[in-house]
């Protein structure tokens, strides 16, 4: 019982510690709050208003039907061309996609002719050039099939494809990159939390007075754990109501308090490494540097930017022993496709393991300290 009241006096000295650096806490409300927005809102990877242009050298009602399937969000209207305005309006910037359609294509097409459309792309901009490029030829491959199907009186095509995406039916970059967001978040601010409290305590000379305590390292972790941990937690949830439910509407498929709970056992982890960086570094800007070699592979590697499925073998196999790899897959399963605890639970043991052997590592720094400052 008196370790727990040390545990909770001196975490609650370290709360007030860093709710008086404006700083951090600048940091963290940024974090969370206009850092993902801007990440969500920004880095869009589907098709949105794509400028597109035809030139019209049939003048059917079929070429009219292909220019008007062009429709909004994914597509601005069409403007239309002469053929001899193609290649300065391209070079201009003005058109991602331009669809030249040829003389006489519907009766061609009538007459069992093969005629060839042409689509002229920008792959300068590259997302929209992409999947621009296949959202055209499915809609003229589509207005052509109707066209022929009244033409020559065919019925309907014995077999149809439909295709449903089960948590995310628009395929939003938000949906996705918001969550990804605050996961990198948690995992960049615990590390710097932690590991400045360290940094700090010793830059005042308060680190060599609570050696000399009678209290025990294993105290002076577990307090700085919990009371950085709490205000990275009380943050995270924040941002999931307010800024992801709240402003950017995206849908939340599982159970909070199971992602609170699993953001609270990952926390132990980042903030036992922070800890351990603290008790190497011996000023803020080598944390800063520790922290850049630290974070960097951590949040790359994780599977929030790339699936572990696109990297190669060896390189996915390596990652498994990375506990953020494990959050990531916890957070998707429980926020997306609404898993419980009972199936995400190996990956939470994982991350605890980890996590406690990170712990002994900063306890051991601590006591070498201890013995360095008491002599022996």
């Amino acid at each position: 019982m008196r370790s727990l009241a040390t545990i909770l006096w001196l975490g609650i000295k370290e709360l007030r510690s860093v709710l008086t650096d404006t700083v951090l806490i600048g940091l963290v409300l940024y974090s969370f709050s206009l850092a993902i927005l801007a990440q969500a809102r920004s880095g869009s990877q589907e098709v949105r208003n794509a400028s597109v242009a035809i030139v019209d050298e049939d003048r059917s009602p079929l070429s009219r039907r292909i220019a008007g399937a062009f429709l909004p969000p994914l597509f601005r209207p069409p403007a239309f061309l002469a053929a001899r305005e193609v290649l300065p309006a391209m070079n201009a910037g003005r058109y991602t996609l331009v669809l030249d359609v040829p003389p006489h294509l519907a009766r061609d097409l009538l007459a069992r002719r093969h005629p060839v459309l042409k689509l002229d792309v920008d792959a300068t901009a590259m997302v929209q050039a992409g999947l621009g490029a296949g959202y055209a030829q499915q809609i003229v491959a589509g207005e052509i099939a109707g066209y022929l199907a009244r033409g020559w009186g065919t019925g309907p095509a014995p077999v149809t494809l439909v295709s449903r995406i089960a948590y995310n039916p628009n395929a939003e970059t938000a949906w996705f990159t918001s969550v990804m967001g605050i996961l990198n978040s948690v995992t960049m601010l615990a590390i710097i939390l932690a590991g400045a409290a360290i940094v700090r305590e010793r830059e005042r000379g308060t680190l060599d007075h609570l050696l000399v305590m009678p209290v025990a390292p294993m105290e002076i972790a577990l307090a700085k754990i919990w009371a950085n941990g709490a205000v990275i937690l009380t943050a995270v949830g924040l941002s999931l109501v307010v800024v992801v439910r709240g402003v950017l509407r995206v849908p939340l498929a599982g159970s909070l308090p199971a992602f609170m709970a699993g953001t609270a056992i990952y926390l132990f982890f980042a903030t036992a490494v922070g800890l351990y960086l603290g008790t190497v570094s011996r000023s803020m800007p080598q944390l800063g540097l520790l922290f850049l070699l630290v974070y960097l592979p951590l949040a790359m590697l994780s599977g929030s930017n790339t699936p572990l499925e696109s990297m190669p073998p060896w390189l996915s196999a390596a990652l498994q022993a990375s506990p953020t790899v494990h959050f990531v897959a916890f957070a998707q399963a429980v926020l997306y496709r609404g898993a419980g605890l009972d199936v995400v639970w190996p990956r939470l043991v994982v991350i605890a393991g980890i996590g406690g052997l990170f712990l002994i590592l900063s306890l051991r720094r601590f006591r070498l300290a201890a013995k360095a400052e008491t002599g022996g």
